[in-house]
């Protein structure tokens, strides 16, 4: 049998109280942007940026950088006035490799320019089952660095991974098994399609797809995702700046 995915799980923000037998944790702040412009309601264009707390993830914060239309919301540990200083907007500076640098440090990760999308659960009963011997798989690999409980389906065609992602959105992704060929039969928007019949009826799922990978972002499109906004995921790695400047929490210049 195959358990369909629930609502996004509420994942903590760091800070006092959220350790264990704190109570419930509450969701990040982040989560509600992003359901919010799955309902179609986005921050006002206006050109600021929103300064939120670091995300929690399984291998250590993250921190990223999403790009609304005219607004840009970062997640970070760095205080609201260090970010600003750095003069990122929301007409796109926010996406630019100088301030994404600025906020990794030196020699922190810097992940891909995502399009986020977005669809909602189909329901009814599920035509994947999950997918055993997967997980040496690079695609499942990089979903467990990154996300929380990671869940692997698939068939002849390819693999699924879906887990709570950034915020702890529910978050999807695919892999076909022979790409070069099962791109030219519609494997992907197929494979896609039967992945939402993990989801809930109704439920968001969202999916961060590299705007070069076209045919992915094409088979997106085609199965009925629609484009929300950008982001950068970013692993800090501010070490070498903070001992350079006698340990003030400041970003490099």
């Amino acid at each position: 049998m195959t358990t369909r995915w629930p609502a996004p799980p509420s994942v903590p923000e760091p800070g006092p109280g959220s350790g264990p037998g704190s109570g419930p944790a509450a969701p990040h702040r982040l989560l509600a942007y992003f359901l919010d412009a799955a309902d179609g309601c986005f921050p006002p264009a206006d050109g600021a940026v929103t300064v939120l707390p670091a995300l929690p993830a399984p291998s250590g914060p993250l921190e990223a950088s999403v790009a609304f239309t005219g607004h840009a919301v970062v997640a970070t540990a760095l205080a609201a006035p260090a970010v600003h200083a750095l003069h990122p907007d929301g007409f796109g500076g926010s996406m630019g490799p100088d301030f994404l640098r600025a906020l990794a440090g030196p020699t922190g990760w810097i992940g891909s320019v995502d399009a986020v999308l977005v669809r909602r659960g189909s329901g009814g009963a599920a035509r994947l089952q999950p997918f055993s011997g997967a997980d040496g798989h690079p695609r499942v690999r990089y979903a467990r660095r990154l996300r929380a409980g990671v869940r692997v389906f698939g068939d002849e065609r390819g693999l699924v991974t879906l887990a709570a992602g950034v915020a702890g959105r529910a978050e999807l992704s695919i892999e076909l098994h022979a790409p070069d060929d099962g791109g030219r039969r519609g494997h992907g928007r197929s494979l896609l399609g039967d992945a939402l019949t993990l989801v809930q009826e109704g439920e968001p799922v969202f999916a961060a797809v590299a705007p070069g990978n076209a045919r992915s972002l094409r088979a997106f499109l085609a199965a009925g995702f629609t484009p929300v906004g950008a982001e950068v995921l970013v692993r800090p790695d501010r070490a070498p700046a903070l001992r350079r400047r006698g340990g003030h929490e400041s970003p490099p210049p």
